[in-house]
């Protein structure tokens, strides 16, 4: 991917939606900084240290932070130069009670990945949903880095960006060193980002003790997806055999990367997939018109937990029904999906059943829309 165009314009939810009706495919829809070297991040946990200026990186430096910026008590950005990468990126970090007063304590983790061809970008969670407030009294780290405009989560076929290593290795490692994250991790996603959610826990078995995927692409090699994935990276202005190479010449690459085909490797995961059927529903617009996202994603993700569950692998699904690919239905099951988050990260007063005795999902057959 072309680091120079990161901040792209996002591609439109209309163009996206033509992709998934003629394919019937699954589709997966700065602020100012203050410098600081990587050698202060870990004092300025402390308020020990005043960020200095920020340097250009040197392309065999190791990972590094180059800038901070506080935003408020509880919000903090971090620019991160990642040799995996060839560039830096953007990371927010919402931090739990008592970060500052206990530099040498460390916290569980949970990571929020966003969705394709998003403006905001890392920003996105916190400025469309209530994830600040939610978060605000719960003791975890709340890390919501950037994954490019259509980084999909991953390494891409010319070694370069790694997305996987980027966020997995070098920004895993900046956080345990510098800024208290612990070993006890989560993940969540929505959209692409419900993919990345269960890549990386399939990829790094034991490393996520729980994964939530909310509207996510969980079979990118259902028939018809693969040319969705390509037909979004053509719309970001990128090579569409530059990720994974063809899905027929290449299937072994594409297949290393499928949820669905590894779904062996979530077992002992704690797991969450919730999807909507794409018609106007309790939290859209008045007037609101059915979507095209939301059924493509829903076909994967049926796909993925009738598989998990004929292998006898537990998982939580909330199939609900009406329901729009929108960041209110996205709000929504981060709630819903929280207490199998805080089971899993070990918190005080965390009840293991809370999803499980949840309503019951809807079955959407009867009011899907289908792909044509």
């Amino acid at each position: 991917m072309n680091s120079g165009r990161w901040w792209r314009a996002s591609l439109t939810m209309s163009m996206v939606g033509a992709l998934a009706v003629s394919t019937g495919a699954s589709t997966p829809p700065a602020e100012a900084v203050v410098g600081a070297s990587s050698e202060v991040a870990g004092a300025a946990k402390s308020g020990a240290a005043e960020p200095g200026p920020a340097t250009a990186p040197n392309p065999a430096a190791e990972p590094s932070v180059l800038q901070e910026n506080r935003l408020d008590a509880r919000t903090l950005d971090l620019l991160i130069y990642s040799p995996a990468l060839g560039t830096s990126a953007p990371v927010r970090l919402l931090l739990p009670r008592g970060w500052k007063k206990h530099p040498d304590r460390t916290w569980p983790v949970l990571y929020l990945l966003h969705g394709c061809c998003e403006d905001a970008d890392y920003r996105a969670w916190t400025n469309f949903t209530d994830v600040q407030r939610f978060m605000s009294d719960k003791d975890v780290l709340t890390v919501i880095p950037s994954g490019g405009p259509a980084g999909f989560y991953t390494r891409w076929a010319g070694g370069e960006p790694d997305w996987e290593s980027f966020h997995l290795s070098e920004l895993r490692g900046i956080l345990e060193r510098d800024y208290g994250a612990g070993d006890r991790r989560a993940v969540a996603g929505l959209s692409v980002g419900g993919y990345g959610s269960f890549a990386y826990a399939f990829r790094h078995p034991g490393m996520f003790r729980a994964a939530a995927s909310y509207s996510g692409l969980l079979n990118t090699l259902q028939p018809g997806v693969p040319g969705v994935v390509q037909g979004l990276l053509v719309r970001e202005g990128e090579d569409p055999l530059a990720m994974w190479g063809s899905a027929v010449l290449d299937h072994p690459t594409w297949s290393a990367r499928n949820p669905f085909d590894h779904a062996e490797q979530l077992r002992g995961t704690a797991l969450y997939v919730s999807c909507g059927n794409g018609l106007p529903g309790p939290l859209d617009a008045p007037g609101a018109l059915p979507d095209s996202l939301e059924p493509s994603a829903l076909s994967t993700s049926l796909a993925m937990t009738s598989r998990l569950k004929a292998m006898g692998i537990a998982v939580t699904e909330h199939y609900y029904g009406a329901g729009r690919h929108d960041w209110p239905y996205w709000e929504r099951e981060l709630h819903r999906s929280w207490p199998m988050f805080a089971d899993r990260l070990g918190l005080a007063g965390a009840s293991a059943n809370a999803v499980a005795n949840a309503p019951s999902s809807t079955n959407p057959a009867a009011n899907r829309i289908p792909a044509e």
